[in-house]
């Protein structure tokens, strides 16, 4: 029998959904990282619409770490970034120590109006990887049906 523990998830990946533009580098440079085939990627873009009255749209961008990420232990051990937070041109990701990602949290909420009613939270783990979870951020927007 195996009697060794299970390691505590100690790095993290924070994704702000409110700041993402949709323009998919993340998922290139996973991609290129890794030379993944194609339809391959260790993060992924979901795109979201909303209608909204008067024929109008309002599309939401979430990326979030595939069944294949591995959050590239290759940088991560030297101190560098995953390839999708480095090339994030939004700089909606961060990677970092749990306890310093809850920080930046703290930060988001207080930018928010500092009501936790507005902020969407998911926390998951990265498949790969038993030392590090993924925490997703999102403000809920409220628009006006006049």
């Amino acid at each position: 029998m195996n009697n060794m523990k299970k390691k505590k998830p100690e790095f993290g990946l924070l994704i702000d959904y409110e700041y993402c533009t949709g323009c998919h580098t993340c998922e290139l440079a996973c991609a290129q990282e890794y030379n993944h085939p194609p339809g391959v990627r260790g993060i992924k873009v979901f795109e979201v619409e909303q209608k909204l009255p008067n024929g109008r749209l309002y599309l939401a961008n979430f990326p979030f770490p595939t069944e294949t990420c591995v959050l590239c232990p290759h940088l991560t051990r030297e101190g560098l970034e995953p390839a999708c937070v480095k090339h994030c041109m939004a700089a909606c990701m961060k990677y970092g120590r749990i306890e310093e990602l809850a920080s930046e949290l703290k930060k988001s909420r207080a930018k928010s109006s500092g009501s936790p009613d507005n902020l969407r939270l998911t926390i998951t783990t990265v498949p790969l990887r038993t030392d590090c979870i993924s925490i997703t951020l999102s403000t809920s927007k409220v628009y006006s049906t006049k």
